[in-house]
């Protein structure tokens, strides 16, 4: 691709009148020939001066220098040089293939299922369970009793969606996931042991969450557990019954939100990652 095409795709400045063949992308100590780089933290500046890459996205006042006998460094302008890298990465790194529309076992009857659908091997939806259109549900996959979710959803193998939790549009739950599960609720008896407190609330997840491998999102006992908009949930990740987590969060892996045993409140959390 041309340094002016992408630059044009990703609407930033080619500030160079160098208009050379891209093939790929790579970090500055990494990248050879024909690749673009990027630089959004400046103590990383002196590897502007010996990156072998033939472009850098850089911000609007970085300057951008060479060492002797190095070749010349396109320079292509963000305001946000490492989101203008990755939207650069997904025009060159091949995506996951587009599975096609396939149910390899009938469903419960209830459950509705939209147009598209792929459901692999071994998967498991139960009754009266609504899925959007173009879902992919890869494989050992469990959908319980009464949940509902939207288009575009992507489930990972041994992921699960308990009963009567509601998933937004375009979520992606990673191996493992598993969305509603039973929070911590217990109560002592006189005696010293426990008495379980029924979960009734569901997990609700809005658009564009992605939950990572192995990551939980427990169900509330009383009210609901809710994910905002866009939250980004990692790895080992226990956000706790009838938490409230806000729009666009990143909740970094072994994060846990302790959880709410009586009381209807629920405490907000966004927590945003910056490099």
């Amino acid at each position: 691709m041309k340094l002016s095409d992408l630059a044009k795709k990703i609407d930033c400045r080619l500030d160079s009148p160098s208009d050379i063949e891209i093939t790929g992308v790579a970090g500055l100590e990494e990248a050879h020939p024909g690749q673009i780089t990027f630089l959004a933290n400046k103590r990383y500046t002196p590897l502007l001066k010996t990156t072998r890459a033939s472009a850098v996205f850089v911000d609007d006042n970085a300057p951008v220098s060479r060492d002797p006998g190095q070749p010349p460094l396109a320079s292509v302008r963000s305001d946000n040089p490492y989101l203008a890298f990755a939207k650069a990465w997904n025009s060159f790194i091949s995506r996951q293939p587009t599975l096609p529309a396939f149910i390899h076992r009938r469903h419960r009857s209830t459950a509705k299922i939209g147009a598209s659908a792929h459901i692999g091997p071994y998967c498991f939806v139960d009754e009266n369970v609504v899925i959007g259109k173009n879902a992919v549900l890869h494989s050992a996959v469990s959908i319980y009793r009464g949940a509902q979710i939207g288009d575009d959803f992507f489930a990972h193998s041994h992921s699960v969606v308990r009963e009567f939790c509601r998933i937004g549009d375009r979520v992606i739950l990673q191996n493992g996931a598993v969305i509603g599960a039973d929070g911590l609720g217990f109560a002592k008896r006189q005696d010293g042991t426990w008495h379980k407190i029924v979960q009734s609330g569901p997990a609700i997840l809005e658009d564009d969450v992605e939950v990572q491998a192995n990551a939980c999102v427990d169900r509330a006992t009383v009210g609901e557990t809710h994910i905002g908009k866009g939250t980004k949930i990692d790895d080992l990740v226990l956000v706790g019954h009838a938490c409230k987590v806000g729009p666009d969060a990143m909740l970094c892996g072994q994060t846990g939100l302790a959880g709410f045993n009586h009381e209807p409140v629920a405490a907000l959390f966004s927590l945003v990652m910056t490099r």
